[in-house]
């Protein structure tokens, strides 16, 4: 690992910005190597993820490894896949029950210098409106079912817009089922070709 990305890492992981503004205090949860080929840029940990300090430590993991077609030893190693979520820590809960979106002042503060440091990324997968809306600006549909539904558009710039892996999106993917049947099929293709020696 480059040591600008490690000292980066660290500033990370110390970061205390959102201290009081969460129903719990900061607990930064990421990985990122230099080396990495695969960038998973999400929404922010969940629960799960918190209390383990794992990202995608979670049922919504197990569905993106399926997703990918990679194992759990591939998924966590940094040197082959970064995970970047907008938000590096769990928001917490909304009145709903449902998490509440990552805190804005996270990738305004650290997201374009992390990312400028990942210089072997070969495939980014963008789970959610969050991630979606931050990288791909004004290329962004009016709604996420719009944005994934146009995959093809990204995929020149081998990137993949997905919906997030959460058991609250399964209805989603029944109404949906073109996602199954037309990108996860490119989408495992895209991530073998990424860690092929």
């Amino acid at each position: 690992m480059s040591l600008h990305l490690k000292t980066q890492l660290e500033k990370i992981r110390a970061c205390r910005l959102c201290e009081g503004q969460m129903d719990r205090p900061p607990n930064p949860i990421l990985q990122a190597h230099s080396g990495a080929r695969i960038l998973i840029a999400s929404q922010a940990p969940g629960n799960k993820a918190d209390r383990s300090g794992m990202p995608f430590k979670d049922p919504s993991g197990s569905r993106l490894r399926d997703w990918m077609q990679i194992s759990e030893q591939d998924f966590y190693d940094p040197r082959r896949v970064a995970i970047l979520p907008m938000g590096f820590c769990f928001p917490g809960y909304d009145r709903n029950g449902g998490d509440r979106p990552p805190m804005p002042i996270c990738a305004q503060t650290w997201r374009t210098q992390t990312l400028d440091l990942l210089t072997n990324t070969k495939v980014t997968l963008l789970i959610g409106a969050h991630a979606q809306a931050w990288h791909l600006g004004a290329r962004r549909k009016s709604s996420l079912t719009e944005t994934v539904r146009c995959w093809k558009e990204y995929t020149s710039e081998r990137i993949f817009t997905l919906p997030h892996p959460s058991w609250r999106n399964t209805s989603w993917l029944k109404r949906n089922t073109w996602f199954e049947q037309e990108v996860l099929p490119s989408l495992r293709a895209e991530v073998r070709g990424a860690l092929a020696p």
